[in-house]
């Protein structure tokens, strides 16, 4: 198609020849060329298009009616070529920008990818200005167009709120102004949007208007909320008053263009590229490269498979890269996890989510439970060439839900599995992977060290490769150790590995040439003396992978320093980076290691170094949950020992990102300390982790977890372990619906506590008490738990202790019907938190004050409130909590007469306790089913 062509569809769709725009007669010829050119340069089937444009309603004579179309369109388009017919349909030749939808996605990923304000304005502006109304506006009645037209008026929202983000930025206040005032006024309790309001009108020289904004949004929360404006408003009201110079512009700032005017957000356009550097070295696999290449026209799903160490990941990060050109709209990339010793598989929602935040898609937006967000995932890569790299996958299970729904993509899956099912039903072409040809053994270290002296020496390196089985692991290593030692003859590498005996037990085929245990062990003594003994101790560590920080505490060493020895560890590949800061080795290094260090270390060593790596993890979660939880817990702060090197998360976000990183180490570490002789380290951090559990609704992880360090505290005497231990125990059976056992549990903890003093330990334990004994609808004595755990942590002088009882206070006051004093406990406990700043406690108390206000009759209240908990909830990614709050959120909005809205609600909440196997699912699902009164499904449970 010519360059003076451009099909616009960006509003109604039509042509654009020479400058001159032509409409398009007829839905079904519009209809054709939209969904042609929303899959530019891809074919589209015959049956597609047939099912797209016409559906069940498609005439007998359907084929020749597209024939005609076609060549309908092609006249209009100026060239017989522009479409062609390409079996088993057609295909929009693409030429640089064949749409305008190209040009806008082009405009808004420079705009979004500027460091300039006054670019980034300049960029988005001529983006947006390419919509002439609604996209696709004459044909999204039919559905796949109507999805379509939804994800890109969706792009342009998403422009224009990184369009006004960059007008401030620029300066650009004033052409903001009156927009920003309407939306004020039709969001009155958002106070971000306030407080760019006022911040706008104060950089216009309106300082008086400002701080009269302030006034009304404070007095609206005081009479209709009962609460006051966050700190962050208050402080900005004070630096206004001021007149704080940190509130003006930058002063090199240039003139900003005029801004349309709407909500600053995030940037919108992202076109990931994860694929992880290729190996330049690669060598041999041609048969292997042209089956993938055969891939390219049909599409659909490669598996490769073969055993550890052959290559699998190598050869398609190769082919990736090589191909990355074919698939304009990104490449995603994730490592499964599928093997490896003590290996956490990962779990395909995971995988899902890391995915929708490749593409931008806002977190708020990600729906709860993994066929919704799979459904999310599949609808940002309709109409897109992406090409998805599965690495490592454990089984069909994992690969499924990731799975695109529509041809153009190509998902390229790795295993050590053949996954027989995945080319069954899906049709997965299968590709085997073996060792490597001698040939292609003996071009690898070429490559590697330099053909000159690969040919220098042939008998050499024949041994070397037969001694290496042929394993590219294996070839690879060698050939490292030998390229950092150039002077050295390469028989000297083939006598080391000829004389040297012994090897790893899985890796000993039976053929001396095959024992990798003698590459490794070759590898490892070329290290430097600290680089070895680092490695060694990593044998210590339980997996799956560790951070600087970690690796620094572990081996007693500052970070800079760690940082050098793993990337001689890294160069040597004996470690592989394989996110930004964070290390793992192969399996069979890792069991390398660990031979190493239980014969090269002193007991006393051993000890040192596994007592660091547990304080590392122990202060690091201690310090993560009081940043993202709150300082709910009555165990100290553990005291930092000499050569540790915990992380400090810095807000509850890092807090959160640094749980997401660790938790399947911090698992580990809780059994690893308690059978090694660390048995407080055990209970310690199952007691941290146990908000992390409880946020998450990994419940049953978390009785494992305490159950094992109970059994370490009673093997050690430890009655302060125990009587954490205990606690733990009962708070994760109650939410297992084991209310007997919880309520044992929780009695012996409190009996435990008190015989040693502890008010603040004895507070949190009457309110897991009082969680029981609201599930078993003993709501006095719930509320008389509330009651004993607020006095006490009055005299323990514990404030947030007394915010959380406050709240719970309210919520049982409410289940007895005394909506009055309930709304005055949960708004004192709602500021209480607001003033210590602690998100897990204020998103409760948001809901517990949504909730009265929806037993008061007053249901817009309760929806505002319901929705400032579900925003906090998301963002701490407690799971129970978000589903226990959408049912209250649903039962706001039917009470309000808005069903449908209820009903998406309580579908929200559903896909979450499905997916956490909560007993209350069935409950709700029968609601959903049948329908009656919200009353009969009020919420069980208190938090504590």
């Amino acid at each position: 198609m010519g360059g003076a062509v451009q099909i616009r569809l960006l509003g109604p769709v039509e042509i654009v020849r020479d400058g001159a725009a032509r409409p398009v007669p007829g839905l079904r010829r519009r209809a054709i060329l939209a969904v042609l050119a929303l899959r530019r340069g891809e074919v589209v089937s015959t049956d597609r298009l047939i099912g797209t444009v016409w559906g069940d309603a498609a005439p007998a004579t359907v084929a020749n009616t597209l024939q005609q179309h076609v060549s309908q369109l092609r006249q209009l388009l100026g060239d017989r070529s522009a479409i062609r017919a390409r079996a088993p349909g057609y295909v929009l030749a693409a030429g640089d920008e064949p749409t305008d939808v190209a040009a806008a996605e082009r405009l808004i990923r420079q705009g979004t990818g500027e460091a300039e304000p006054a670019l980034r304005v300049r960029h988005l502006r001529a983006a947006l200005a390419l919509w002439r109304g609604p996209s696709l506006a004459d044909v999204a009645d039919l559905p796949w167009l109507d999805e379509q037209a939804e994800r890109l008026d969706l792009l342009r929202l998403q422009a224009r709120r990184a369009l006004v983000e960059a007008g401030l930025a620029a300066g650009g206040h004033a052409a903001l102004l009156p927009e920003l005032e309407r939306l004020a006024d039709a969001n009155p309790f958002e106070e971000q949007l306030h407080g760019q309001l006022m911040l706008a009108l104060y950089r216009a020289g309106r300082q008086a208007d400002a701080l009269a904004a302030y006034r009304r949004l404070r007095d609206r929360l005081r009479d209709e909320l009962g609460i006051e404006p966050t700190p962050a408003l208050r402080e900005l009201e004070t630096a206004l008053l001021r007149q704080d110079p940190g509130l003006a512009p930058a002063a090199d700032a240039p003139p900003a263009p005029a801004v349309a005017p709407v909500p600053a957000v995030a940037p919108a356009v992202h076109m990931p590229a994860q694929l992880p550097a290729a190996v330049p070295a690669f060598a041999g696999r041609d048969a292997e490269l042209a089956r993938l290449d055969e891939a390219l026209d049909r599409g659909g799903i490669v598996a490769v498979s073969g055993s550890a160490g052959v290559g699998k990941t190598t050869l398609a990060v190769h082919w990736a890269h090589r191909v990355a050109g074919r698939y304009p709209d990104g490449q995603l990339y994730v490592n499964l996890r599928g093997f490896g010793p003590e290996a956490t598989v990962l779990d395909p929602a995971e995988a899902v989510r890391g995915f929708l935040d490749a593409f931008g898609v806002p977190r708020p937006r990600i729906p709860v439970g993994l066929d919704a967000q799979a459904a999310l995932y599949r609808s940002q890569l309709a109409g897109k060439r992406v090409l998805v790299l599965l690495d490592n996958a454990r089984d069909v299970a994992q690969v499924r839900p990731l799975l695109p729904g529509t041809p153009g993509c190509l998902v390229l899956v790795t295993s050590r599995n053949q996954l027989t099912p995945l080319v069954a039903a899906e049709g997965a072409r299968p590709l085997g992977l073996d060792l490597l040809t001698p040939a292609e053994a003996g071009d690898l270290l070429a490559r590697r060290l330099g053909a000159a002296r690969v040919a220098a020496e042939p008998a050499a390196v024949e041994e070397i490769v037969a001694r290496c089985a042929r394993l590219p692991l294996a070839l690879g290593i060698a050939a490292a150790q030998a390229a950092i030692r150039p002077g050295f003859p390469l028989a000297a590498l083939a006598a080391q590995l000829r004389d040297a005996a012994g090897g790893l037990d899985a890796f000993d085929g039976g053929d001396p040439g095959s024992d990798l245990r003698v590459v490794l062990s070759w590898s490892y003594r070329t290290l430097s003396g600290p680089a070895a003994r680092l490695f060694r101790l990593l044998g210590l560590h339980p997996g799956p992978d560790l951070a600087v920080p970690a690796a620094a505490s572990l081996a007693g060493v500052p970070r800079p320093e760690a940082r050098v020895l793993l990337a001689e560890l890294t160069r040597a590949n004996l470690l592989t980076e394989q996110r930004p800061g964070r290390y793992a080795g192969h399996d069979l290094l890792r069991a390398y290691a660990a031979e190493l260090v239980a014969t090269g270390d002193t007991d006393g060593d051993r000890v040192a170094a596994q007592c660091r790596m547990l304080d590392h993890y122990l202060h690091t979660a201690q310090k993560a949950v009081r940043v993202g939880y709150g300082s709910w817990s009555s165990l100290p702060l553990e005291p930092v020992g000499p050569g540790v090197v915990p992380e400090e998360p810095a807000d509850p976000a890092a807090a959160n990102a640094w749980f997401i990183a660790e938790l399947p180490v911090l698992q580990a570490m809780i059994p690893v300390a308690a059978t090694t002789g660390f048995p407080g380290h055990s209970w310690k951090l199952a007691s941290t982790l146990s908000f992390v559990f409880e946020a998450r609704g990994r419940w049953r992880e978390w009785a494992a977890a305490a159950q094992i360090a109970l059994d370490a505290a009673q093997r050690a005497g430890d009655a302060t372990g125990q009587a954490h231990a205990h606690h733990g125990l009962g708070r994760a059976y109650s939410w297992l619906g084991r209310d007997d056992e919880a309520f044992d549990h929780l009695s012996e903890a409190l009996d435990r506590h008190g015989a040693r003093g502890d008010r603040v330990a004895q507070g949190n334990v009457r309110l897991g008490l009082g969680f029981v004994y609201d599930r078993k609808g003993d709501l006095a004595q719930a509320l008389h738990q509330a009651q004993e755990a607020l006095a006490l942590f009055r005299a323990a002088g514990f404030r947030s202790g007394q915010a959380v009882a406050l709240n719970n206070i309210g919520w049982s006051l409410t289940q007895l019907g005394e909506y009055p004093d309930a709304l005055r406990y949960c708004q004192e406990s709602l500021a209480l938190h607001q003033e210590l700043g602690e998100l897990q406690g204020l998103a409760a108390s948001w809901d517990s004050l949504g909730y009265v206000y929806h037993h008061l009759g007053h249901d817009g209240r309760a929806v505002t409130c319901y929705r400032a908990a579900l925003e906090l909830y998301r963002q701490l990614d407690d799971r129970y909590n978000q589903a226990a709050t959408l049912v209250r959120f649903g039962d706001a909005h039917e009470a309000g007469g808005a069903l449908p809205a209820a009903r998406d609600a309580w579908r929200q909440a559903l896909a979450i306790l499905d997916e956490l196997a909560h007993p209350e699912a069935e409950q709700l699902r029968f609601r959903l089913q049948h329908g009656f009164s919200a009353e009969s499904t009020e919420r069980t449970g208190l938090r504590g």
